[in-house]
């Protein structure tokens, strides 16, 4: 591992939540007004910016310039702008771009942001529109090859809902569901454990006041909740939200200037979906394997990490392929509560996207906010003891059998 070639200054969020009263101007320029105070700096400072958006141009009908016009709001232009749509890994794709340019020595002081507006008076608007992170021309294909490599009930025999969304659910719910099936049939996986993992993120997210749900729930309470898709049940599922996050990336030698430490990238990678294959690892093991190249370090090395748990169960699968456990022991993890606060590794204490929120286009970016803040000693009642290396985790999009995209990002104190 070299020395680290850019860090982060300051870090910016919005509470999560439905705000059908405020559109992504007012949420940008909230995350982003918050991150340049939280880095001493001003928007005459920033030299370049990267806006992460997902779902803008279907819910809003606002394309083509979503940077330019949101950061407008917070007295940021005339300098490069670039628009960045990598599905639920819009954000944190802003931020490797940030994080490149820094790190090239094209970029003094960066900003990266995520911002999205997804929730709707017509619910089933903001669900389609998860919708359009597959395939689009392969949608019949996906579900086929689901259901005859039987990892899912057939369609209308899990809770009674379509698969496609129906304006009841995305056909993200089925894909992990799936996923977890497979997981739960080669190592005995139990709902129990998914549930535990809820409950979990629930009681995280209730001591973060950024959070969207701040209520703490049981494992019987999240076991008793509405069936999604077998075994998902509504607790173990994250929901449509709203709102954004931003991140400051400067030099290391600017950042040195700064009065108290500003965490250093060791590691920004981002990976995408490859072609099916056996034996193929996944976009997220490879963006870890690489990662974990780039810093120099470890699974064994992180103390603290953000995961990308849409679902519950999704978490238990990255603890696998994070190498925080041996492959099939996630299940495992849940059951020594290792993964809580005061566990061996605390992960989620943001709350996660379950109870902290999932507007897609910021989440990845929320992610490297709670990483910062837990390093530098900030995150109050959810705060982890000892902690000097973060990692995070972001996925996007459905590519047959993988993630479109897989985002892996390791910081330091």
């Amino acid at each position: 591992m070299g020395e680290p070639k850019a860090a982060i200054a300051g870090v910016g969020m919005t509470k999560f939540g439905k705000f059908m009263d405020r559109g992504l101007k007012s949420l940008a320029s909230e995350a982003v007004g918050d991150a340049l105070k939280d880095a001493g700096v001003t928007p005459a400072d920033i030299d370049i910016a990267f806006v992460g958006n997902a779902v803008a141009g279907l819910i809003t009908g606002q394309e083509c310039i979503r940077g330019q016009v949101v950061l407008r709001e917070a007295d940021i232009g005339g300098i490069p702008i670039f628009n960045v749509e990598n599905a639920c890994a819009s954000a944190s794709s802003a931020f490797h771009l940030a994080y490149t340019y820094v790190a090239s020595g094209q970029s003094e002081v960066a900003l990266a942001l995520g911002v999205e507006k997804l929730s709707d008076p017509d619910k089933a608007k903001s669900l389609m529109a998860f919708n359009a992170a597959v395939d689009v021309e392969f949608v019949n294909q996906i579900k086929q090859a689901m259901q005859a490599s039987n990892k899912v009930k057939p369609e209308g025999d899990s809770g009674g809902e379509k698969s496609d969304g129906g304006g009841k659910r995305s056909m993200f719910m089925d894909i992990y569901a799936a996923a977890i099936r497979a997981h739960m049939n080669a190592y005995g996986t139990t709902p129990e454990q998914m549930a535990w993992v809820a409950s979990k993120n629930h009681h995280h997210g209730a001591l973060n006041p950024r959070a969207q749900y701040r209520e703490e729930v049981t494992v019987e309470e999240v076991l008793a909740s509405r069936e999604v898709a077998f075994p998902l049940t509504l607790m173990m599922c994250s929901p449509i939200g709203d709102g954004a996050a931003a991140a400051v990336i400067m030099s290391p030698e600017r950042a040195a200037q700064l009065e108290r430490p500003a965490p250093k990238i060791l590691a920004s990678v981002i990976r995408s979906g490859s072609l099916p294959s056996a034996g193929t690892p996944s976009a997220e093991r490879r963006a870890a394997k690489a990662g974990y190249e780039m810093a120099g370090l470890g699974p064994e090395d992180i103390d603290i990490a953000e995961v990308h748990d849409a679902t519950a169960p999704a978490e238990i699968l990255a603890y696998e392929d994070l190498g925080f456990c041996a492959e099939g022991d996630g299940g495992k993890l849940c059951d020594e509560k290792a993964t809580a606060l005061g566990g061996r590794i605390p992960v989620n204490t943001s709350g996660g996207l379950v109870s902290k929120g999932h507007p897609v286009g910021a989440s990845g970016i929320a992610q490297i906010c709670e990483i910062t803040w837990q390093l530098r000693g900030e995150a109050g009642d959810r705060q982890a003891d000892g902690v000097k290396i973060g990692l995070t985790q972001n996925g996007g999009g459905f590519m047959m059998n993988d993630a479109a995209a897989q985002a892996i990002h390791i910081l330091a104190v």
